[in-house]
């Protein structure tokens, strides 16, 4: 995969991780959308193993 195309993806992931960060910020403590903000931000963190540390090792 190109470089050009792994730095898109990883700024798309890190937009995803500010956005669930924030949705849980202004749940105002509903249980459910912590969970589920919580959940996306577990699926974010694999993605960041797979694309954005492949980024940092080729740097």
């Amino acid at each position: 995969m190109s470089p050009t195309k792994l730095k898109k993806m990883d700024t798309r992931i890190k937009k995803i991780k500010k956005a669930a960060l924030e949705l849980k910020e202004f749940s105002g403590g509903i249980q459910a959308v912590d969970q589920n903000a919580s959940r996306i931000l577990a699926s974010v963190k694999m993605l960041e193993i797979n694309i954005s540390d492949i980024l940092d090792l080729r740097s």
